[in-house]
């Protein structure tokens, strides 16, 4: 046995400088001993790993796409609690908390992303739970308990998946129900007063039907203090639920799921990079701590939803599914700019968001041939409104914007792979999308302080945007791909595929403001252009490599890429002076189509299982491993004055090199498994916005987490420690930038309010709990 691990591991290391592995998925146990060639087949299939990226179950190997599959397992086992940590181990993909909250989410896949979430910005990463598209980041950091797995497709899904997944898709696959009866506690506790609980329960009610739910309570201390308010800062609350009932009697499959989700955390806050310049307060020592004294709402999300999967085999080669899904969320959230006791730049915020979504797929497969044919349809409102509050630099003025928000879109789809030879596939599909958005948009100046709508006593003088629009956009993305497969084990595939994420208009934008940016007085069609911009598409050329080696014991991925980025939406937030006395009394958002740009690199990743029964029978040691490196320019990039400037633009929250080194190792001790998980992850250099800064951009670092879990062999108990960020590494993750000035010995220059708000927030800092599950 110790030949056999060390011959395997002499072949694994001669493969290793040839490849980087798919992610940590494929790193499950193979047999324990393979003696007849019946046992190695029995063996590879049950390592297999099936995904459904092309909304079809497939082998993974099979799938000319770039994917990467997490099992919830292995998540649970890393002790990974929510979505955004997820990116450690996946190339090329940037996933975080949203600036202020605990569950909006900023997503970027490739270069391409959005971080802006008020009503009429798209997101440019698709989030699906279960087939559902969550329209909307708020409430879509999502926690991880009763996963199966999460899918991550990378480069723009447009023919699939739809609108707003040019750079990709991230799908949440939920956990189906077991047969037999199940109860699970897991409870968690660790640093920062860190106490988790998840129960989850089913049983089946007869031989066809099922029943199951889950409730989660969440909780955690702050990372730090709020000195103002006298509380947490980046704290967690939250409270949560998951309902299923599944009838399945073979042709016909039904699942009715509901969700629901809380979350009363305080608002996270930032920390000042600089001191105020009004009030002289210094930047204090502790990266999580703040002075914000914003407090008239409450942080709070509350977020329900629920879908209706059916799936009817109508013949040996026909099934048709229907996804049905309903989702609902509001936030209320005070976004302290300056993160001062001041009102000099606070602005109270009120998110709500509901979307009806409709899906028909009739699925295809025979010998040579599959596919699927679908249509699909949204109805989604969604609706902003904020005060934004500048008591230092005016007596109490407050500029008010209420942004709404329709969307109803309908496309047809397609996508069928047709077999030429035993070794050559081709794969041809399309989408075609009716988008139409409609938007309200009302700015409104008080005087005396915060309007009405937030409880304050403002007395309305001027209307600065009364604007309602209507456009509608239509597109067609093609897909096509050809697959070279020799053998089971290896697929060499060029896919050309395209996105595109709908165009709308600027929720921000300020209609007064048109007269300033042309000169004189504007027309309704001239302030409309001023508000609109178009939509944004990718066209991606992807060459690949996939393989399955040594009796399928090391997966390893290869693909290289070159993306053309076209009429990037370009959306920003500047202090708006509207009567011309040298102070700026608001800000407004300006969004343009301002940019072309390309974006090339490669995706390195596998797994590979080095050794098994080295300590013990059932023993194994698995690593798995993946390498993105990217190179995304501007070509083009029109500032507001005209000019060209992609030399001094930069692309946000977009590393060039994402990389991960992991491995488990299980031992067999006292009547059970004792796992050992080790993971490091390294980013390189990020900048926040497309205008590189000092003080808000991230230079490189590594984050190093490790666990250790015992799982008893009756599977009825497991204990695990589980250690994040080890070494305490500081990173930022957002922040926010009102001051002009600063480099070079020269002085901070406000550009909103007097104080010069240039704020960061921060990743976790290094955290160590227990958890404890048990299975009954």
């Amino acid at each position: 046995m110790t030949i056999k691990l060390y011959t395997r591991a002499l072949l694994l290391a001669g493969t290793a400088g040839l490849a980087t592995f798919a992610a940590p998925l494929a790193a499950q146990d193979s047999a324990a001993e393979i003696a007849a060639e019946a046992e190695a087949a029995s063996a590879e299939e049950d390592n297999t790993i099936y995904v459904t990226a092309r909304r079809r179950e497939e082998r993974l190997i099979d799938v000319p796409l770039s994917v990467t599959a997490l099992s919830g397992d292995d998540l649970v086992k890393q002790g990974v609690q929510d979505l955004t940590q997820i990116a450690q181990q996946v190339p090329n993909i940037t996933l975080e908390v949203s600036r202020g909250t605990n569950t909006t989410l900023t997503a970027f896949i490739r270069g391409v992303g959005q971080q802006d979430p008020v009503a009429g910005f798209e997101a440019g990463v698709g989030l699906y739970v279960d087939d559902v598209y969550l329209n909307r980041p708020q409430a879509a950091v999502l926690d991880i308990y009763d996963v199966e797995r999460i899918e991550v497709l990378r480069g723009p899904q447009g023919t699939l998946y739809g609108r707003n997944t040019i750079g990709g898709a991230i799908k949440y696959v939920t956990a189906e129900l077991p047969d037999e009866t199940s109860v699970k506690i897991r409870g968690t506790y660790g640093s920062y007063d860190q106490a988790d609980l998840i129960v989850t329960a089913s049983t089946p009610i007869t031989s066809n039907l099922k029943i199951g739910a889950s409730g989660a309570r969440l909780s955690r201390g702050g990372f730090g203090d709020n000195l103002t308010l006298g509380t947490e800062n980046y704290n967690k609350d939250v409270w949560a639920a998951r309902g299923t009932i599944e009838f399945d009697n073979g042709p016909v499959f039904v699942r009715l799921s509901g969700d629901y989700v809380k979350d009363s955390s305080e608002a996270r806050q930032g920390h000042r990079f600089i001191p105020s310049l009004l009030s002289r307060q210094p930047v204090l020592d502790n990266v999580f701590d703040t002075r914000a004294g914003l407090n008239i709402v409450d942080q709070e999300v509350e977020a329900y939803g629920g879908a209706l999967n059916v799936a009817i085999e109508l013949s040996d080669t026909l099934t048709f599914k229907s996804i049905t899904g309903y989702r609902e969320d509001k936030s209320t959230t005070p976004i302290d700019f300056d993160s001062l006791a001041a009102v000099d730049l606070d602005v109270p915020a009120i998110y709500t968001n509901d979307q009806l979504s409709q899906e028909f797929q009739l699925l295809y497969e025979s010998d040579n041939l599959s596919g699927v044919l679908g249509v699909y349809y949204l109805d989604a409102n969604a609706f902003t409104a904020f005060d934004v509050a500048l008591f230092t630099t005016l007596n109490g003025l407050t500029a008010q914007t209420l942004g709404d928000v329709n969307t109803k879109t309908w496309s047809v789809f397609g996508d069928f792979t047709y077999d030429l030879s035993d070794t050559i596939s081709v794969s041809v599909g399309g989408r075609y999308t009716n988008d139409k958005r409609t938007s309200t948009v009302l700015r409104t100046s008080f005087l005396g302080g915060f309007s009405n709508l937030f409880g304050g006593t403002g007395a309305a003088f001027a209307v600065t945007s009364n604007f309602n629009g209507s456009a509608t956009f239509k597109d067609f993305n093609p897909r096509a791909s050809i697959s070279w497969q020799p053998n089971s084990d290896h697929n060499l595939y060029f896919t050309y595929s395209q996105g595109f994420k709908g165009g709308g208009f600027d929720p921000r934008g300020q209609t007064t403001a048109c007269r300033n940016a042309r000169g004189g007085a504007c027309t309704a069609d001239e302030v409309f252009d001023f508000l609109a911009f178009d939509p944004e598409t990718v066209d991606s050329f992807e060459l690949g490599w996939k393989a399955s080696l040594l009796d399928n014991r090391l997966n390893i991925s290869l693909a290289g890429f070159l993306a053309q980025y076209k009429d990037v939406q370009i959306p920003g937030s500047v202090g708006f002076d509207g009567n011309n006395d040298g102070v700026n009394e608001s800000f407004i958002g300006i969004t343009s189509n301002a940019a072309s740009a390309d974006v090339n690199g490669i995706e390195f990743e596998g797994n590979a299982l080095v050794g098994e029964d080295f300590a013990g029978e059932g023993s194994r040691f698995s690593v798995n491993w993946s390498l993105g490196v990217l190179d995304a320019k501007f070509n083009t990039f029109i500032d507001a004055f005209g000019r060209d400037v992609a030399d001094q633009r930069v692309f946000q929250n977009t590393p060039d090199i994402t990389a991960h080194m992991g491995f488990n190792m299980g031992v067999p001790l006292a009547g059970g498994m004792m796992d050992f998980i080790g993971l490091a992850s390294l980013r390189s250099d990020a900048s926040q916005f497309e205008v590189p800064n000092p003080f808000l951009d991230q230079d490189g670092f590594v984050l190093v987490d490790a666990s250790i879990i015992y799982t008893s062999d009756s599977g009825l108990y497991s204990i695990g420690v589980h250690g994040k960020n080890l070494f305490d590494k500081e990173y930022i993750v957002a922040g926010y930038n009102f001051v002009a000035g600063g480099v070079g010995g020269a002085p901070f220059v406000p550009t909103l309010g007097r104080e010069g708000t240039l704020t960061g927030f921060y990743g976790d800092p290094r955290r160590v709990f227990v958890t404890a599950q048990v299975n009954f």
